[in-house]
């Protein structure tokens, strides 16, 4: 017999070897897995309490090892980013001052209360009445904090953004425009800045709108006046009427947009015009 042959012979037997004891092995194993299923099965239905403890294991196990396929998409941090807080914190003027404003402007009593609290915070810090402030709010945007004008005035407050770009560097940049507690800090700074210049709230609202070169502001002055009175006497525990405003016209939503605006268009031109420096 050639040696090529006994080497085929030989490789045949080898292979024949493993394969059965693979068989043997598998079909033992998979007996022993039969068995042991069957007895834990008799075991589960004998003993109900081991079954609802088995059930309880198995479901922490799934639970830890599951994957979640919201994770992508859930924020728990989002409600801390959130502008709103419970009106029932608030001290009862404050209150009373956030429901009002929600009932009126329909809008939310949540994201009002934080926004009357801020105004009331800030206020006390400039020593500006926080019911003039958010007069001011309810005029320029009826508390729309994504409100943007023809003219580029943008947020709850309208600010100008184009100009007045540097005093949102320190909340990280123009984009805060639209983040309702940087533009209501931004807007008071700038009026606050209008009134000085003015010497009367009167005067800064002119300033404030952009008419303190022309003789009319398109009654601006006069909203603001009126509704800054309604809240103080809300303030006051007055009982005052929620009228809720009237839709206006495009043309009419503000005194901004009703009047031409005095600030040149561009910031290097509002440089060069003092009188206007301080438009909003």
């Amino acid at each position: 017999m050639s040696a090529s042959k006994n080497l085929f012979i030989g490789l045949r037997r080898v292979t024949t070897t493993v394969a059965k004891g693979f068989f043997d092995i598998t079909h033992n194993s998979i007996a022993l897995i039969g068995l042991a299923v069957l007895f834990v099965s008799i075991a589960l239905f004998a003993r109900p309490e081991l079954r609802a403890l088995g059930e309880t294991h198995l479901f922490s196990w799934l639970q830890e090892r599951r994957v979640d396929v919201t994770a992508v998409v859930s924020d728990p941090v989002a409600s801390d980013r959130a502008t709103a807080a419970n009106p029932k914190d608030l001290p009862k003027q404050q209150a009373s001052v956030a429901l009002w404003l929600s009932k009126k402007y329909r809008v939310a009593p949540e994201p009002i209360s934080a926004i009357v609290s801020e105004a009331y915070e800030i206020g006390k810090r400039v020593s500006l009445d926080p019911t003039l402030i958010l007069a001011v709010m309810a005029i320029e945007s009826g508390f729309n904090p994504f409100a943007q004008s023809h003219v580029g005035a943008q947020g709850l407050m309208q600010v100008m953004t184009r100009v007045h770009s540097d005093k949102y560097k320190s909340f990280g940049g123009e984009f805060a425009a639209f983040d309702p507690l940087a533009n209501l800090r931004v807007g008071v700074k700038v009026l606050q800045d209008c009134i000085r210049t003015a010497g009367s709230v009167e005067g800064g609202l002119k300033y404030y709108v952009g008419a303190a070169n022309i003789e009319s502001d398109g009654g601006y002055t006069a909203k603001v006046m009126a509704e800054y009175t309604r809240l103080q006497q809300v303030a006051q525990g007055r009982p005052v009427p929620a009228r809720v405003p009237p839709t206006p016209a495009p043309l009419e939503a503000s005194a901004t947009e009703a009047t031409p605006p005095a600030a040149p268009a561009s910031p290097d031109a509002v440089e060069a015009a003092p009188a206007i420096v301080a438009l909003k």
